[in-house]
């Protein structure tokens, strides 16, 4: 996900008609990807070339075409692997040009903490390390990093006022200071203009 939200923070930096040549590392998951990103955003992909185990793509900006869709997720869980697809998906909507608001409740609100490191659950915590490790690898970011992006990209994030309190999570604590605190109603009507609903617990 990294390497699409480079490509389309420098793609923004250019003029409509200009190019833009992204290498990455050989893989069908980044190929559909970029392909996709391309159809949604509506880039016109000039050429694809697949050579010693790189991928080079060349793409056009087209003038900016901005989605009135809604992504809505509820996250409620810190968990390192449960926090993969939600903040992957906010992501994969953003960079669509979908408006995204993100709530976090319950022991989530911890995520939105200055320098939260996500761990795995259970008998596993003790090498959350490895894990964090391997996922960088295979081109995973921090949770921290990925809601930073998230916020370039103008997404929206609402934090639970009383699970602030219940997990004694106070405003200062906060990593982010655009953060809006709310409860459900708040959230709620939210969720009614979204015609993306995420919910991961």
């Amino acid at each position: 996900m990294g390497r699409r939200l480079t490509a389309a923070s420098r793609l923004a930096d250019l003029s409509d008609g200009e190019t833009l040549q992204l290498l990455t590392d050989a893989g069908d998951a980044i190929d559909n990807d970029i392909h996709a990103w391309c159809r949604a955003t509506g880039q016109e992909l000039v050429s694809t070339d697949r050579t010693d185990g790189t991928y080079r793509y060349v793409i056009r900006k087209s003038p900016a075409r901005r989605s009135d869709r809604r992504f809505a997720a509820v996250i409620s869980d810190p968990g390192l692997e449960q926090l993969l697809s939600p903040l992957g998906f906010a992501l994969a909507a953003a960079l669509e040009g979908v408006g995204v608001s993100l709530y976090f409740q319950g022991p989530a609100v911890r995520v939105l903490t200055k320098g939260c490191t996500e761990k795995l659950h259970g008998p596993s915590r003790p090498f959350s390390r490895f894990a964090r490790a391997g996922l960088t690898k295979a081109g995973h970011i921090p949770a921290q990093e990925k809601i930073s992006q998230l916020r370039t990209l103008g997404a929206q994030l609402y934090v639970c006022g009383p699970s602030m309190q219940h997990f004694k999570v106070a405003k200062t604590d906060l990593a982010f200071d655009d953060v809006t605190i709310a409860e459900y109603l708040t959230f709620m009507e939210t969720m009614a203009r979204a015609d993306i609903h995420v919910f991961a617990q």
